[in-house]
Formats: structure tokens, sequence, C-alpha cells
């Protein structure tokens, strides 16, 4: 099997899973209970996010635990709305966003809220003269993915930051999920940011939202003691501690995976410049962890699905994206609608052998002569 799907899920470290299951035997009790074990279980829970933070470069106040990256970008977006409504009703946004900020700000759309999508240049970075021009004094909300999950393009996440100061009720956030664990990032110049573990080999269930000090959110989830204020539930030890651990393993490790995963970009770059149909649409801003084509005049859904019978799996676009529909990051960059119908994107791991990348593209190159002679 070759597994190249890795921007929609990594499979848990194993050192991730019997950290999960220690911490889930080891502390029993709440961590909100206030008797001796519920005191010792939320010891723990502080050890994790004290660590989070210090990786992350944020408070340990500033970090609230979710059940994934879809509920964080929900409670940030309509946080943000239903708390900053008395300063306006406009959010600005880009086409480059996954399924749940989309969703989050269609929801405040068809709620009264005024939305904007910032243009996005031929490089495939946001357009920063647009968004100044777009930015009013009733804007409450800018949101703006730090690496979008189809081409993998990193943005200008401090500049964007910088720009915003000037709106103090403009609140800034990023979504995190393919940035945290595989590049550098820097959270400074951001009031809201959100990932999950299981991008970077974590697990499934847990999510983490970095809300700033001086934000204040509106919860999404009410009722029910929890860590903060602004997402009740009782604390899921385990599946921190798990985040903690994978986050650690990730840091630790960032670099040299780093390096690795952009020789085996290059490789893939390289063999697939040699066929005609094949445009790549990620680019020198793209993160060498995704690489996404597009094939003229090819199907790719049915090129991914004889991709399967090699035993090589990929993704035709994000995982939470409605089949046979334009990859939205493709169009606003390139804005031709036949080339984001047909893209495939190739998703790359510390995991991934040189010996995986030759089978993919000994397989591709099979795929590639039968749907030409079509």
């Amino acid at each position: 099997m070759i597994y190249l799907d890795y921007a929609a899920n990594t499979p848990a470290d194993e050192q991730v899973i019997n950290t999960f299951s220690h911490v889930s035997r080891e502390f029993i009790a709440n961590p909100n209970s206030t008797h001796e074990l519920g005191r010792l279980a939320v010891e723990r829970l502080n050890k994790s996010t004290e660590k989070i933070a210090q990786l992350l470069g944020v408070s340990e106040d500033e970090i609230i635990y979710t059940s994934g990256a879809s509920e964080s970008n929900n409670t940030a977006i309509k946080g943000i709305a239903g708390q900053n409504k008395k300063y306006g009703r406009h959010v600005i946004t880009t086409f480059l966003e996954h399924s749940s900020v989309n969703g989050a700000v269609g929801y405040l759309q068809n709620n009264g809220f005024e939305v904007d999508y910032v243009e996005i240049g031929s490089d495939g970075l946001v357009d920063l003269d647009n968004l100044k021009e777009l930015l009013r004094g009733d804007t409450i909300l800018v949101s703006i993915c730090y690496v979008d999950s189809e081409a993998g393009i990193i943005q200008q996440i401090n500049k964007i930051g910088e720009i915003l100061k000037a709106y103090p009720h403009c609140c800034f956030h990023v979504d995190a999920t393919q940035a945290v664990g595989k590049i550098p990032v820097s959270f400074e110049n951001v009031d809201l940011a959100t990932f999950a573990p299981h991008k970077f080999y974590g697990l499934n269930g847990c999510g983490v939202l970095i809300k700033k000090e001086k934000v204040i959110l509106e919860p999404l989830i009410h009722g029910g003691i929890s860590t903060t204020s602004f997402r009740s539930g009782t604390p899921a030890l385990g599946m921190i501690a798990a985040a903690e651990k994978a986050m650690t393993l990730a840091y630790e490790n960032l670099e040299q995976r780093l390096n690795y995963v952009s020789g085996l970009n290059a490789k893939l770059r390289k063999a697939l410049k040699k066929y005609p149909k094949v445009k790549i649409n990620s680019n020198e801003n793209s993160v060498p962890f995704i690489l996404n084509i597009s094939m003229n005049k090819v199907n790719t859904e049915k090129f991914k699905a004889e991709l399967e019978n090699f035993d090589v799996y990929v993704s035709t676009k994000s995982a939470c994206c409605a089949p046979n529909t334009a990859s939205r990051p493709v169009y606003a960059r390139t804005k031709d609608r036949k080339r984001a119908l047909s893209t495939l994107r190739i998703s790359l791991s510390h995991l991934t052998g040189e010996n995986d990348i030759d089978v993919f593209l000994d397989a591709f190159d099979k795929c590639y002569k039968k749907f030409e002679r079509q």
C-alpha cells in the first residue's frame, strides 16, 4: 500500500497512543473534581498545557481544547461574531479556506452578516492591497488560513496581522491546521488560531483553539465547568496528553522532516513535469508536504480510482469537500475552472519512502497512458 493522503489524516504515532493509554488509566478522575484524584488529574492537564504553550509561543491561559479543528474554527468565527456584532457585521475571508471555515462564515452570512472575499494573486497569496481596500470600520473578523489544504500555499500571516492592527475591533483568525507541526509558525500578530493533532500523527477527536487574552468569545457550547468559560465540557485528559506528545515529537523532528519531504517533493515535481497533460498548482510558496496537480481533459476522480487498483491512495481535493466540484483554492489562483475541476492532491510525510515515490510514479505512468488513449 502506498498512502499519499497525509494532508487528510496521519497515522497515530505509537508513542502518542501509549501516552493516551497510560494517562487514561493512571488519571481516572475528572480534572474538574475538587478531591485529591481530581487535583492530580488537573496537575497532569496543566503540565500538558504548559508544554503546548511553550512550543507554540503563547500563554497557557490562551489555549482552549476542543473536539477538533472544525469545532475550533466554528467556535472562533461564530464566537467573535456573537461577541463583536455591536461593532459591526462585516467579515472578510478567502476562497482558500477549509469547509469548516466556509460553513461557519456562510452561517453568519445567512444571519445578517456581510461577507467579502479577498482576491488571491497568481502566486496564490492574498492580495494585500485588495485586503486594505476591503477593510472597513465595521469589519469585525478576518479569517485566513496559514496554509491551504489543497495547494499548500503559505500565506503572509504576520504581514496581514500588521495591517489589521489599525482596526481595533477586528479580530484575525487563522486556521493553522496544515501548518502546525509541519513548518515553523508564529502567532504573534494573530488573535485566534486553530489546529488539530491528527494532522501530525496525533489522535482524531481533539482540537486546539488559541485565543489571545484580550479576545472575548461568545461560547458555542454552554453549561458545565471546564478549563475555560469559552468552551464547556469535561476536559479529555488522555486526548490532551496525547496532543502534547504528538506536538513534542513533531517539533523535535520538524526541521529534519521538512528537509526530507522537500527532497521527495522535488523528485515528484521533476518526474511529473514530463507529462503534457499535467500542470502543477503548488508553487514556490507551498509547503513541501502537499503537491497539487491538474490534468487537462482527465476525470481525476476516475484517475484516482484507477490508482487504487495499484494500491496507491491520493485525493482529488480536501477530504471535507464534495466530490466532482471545483477546487476553490486552485480556481482562486488560476481563474481556470477546467483546471480546478481536474485536480489531484498528493500529500507526503516523513513516513513516505523513496521507494513509495517510485511505485507511485510507475502506477501514475500506467494510468496516464491508459487515460491518454481514451
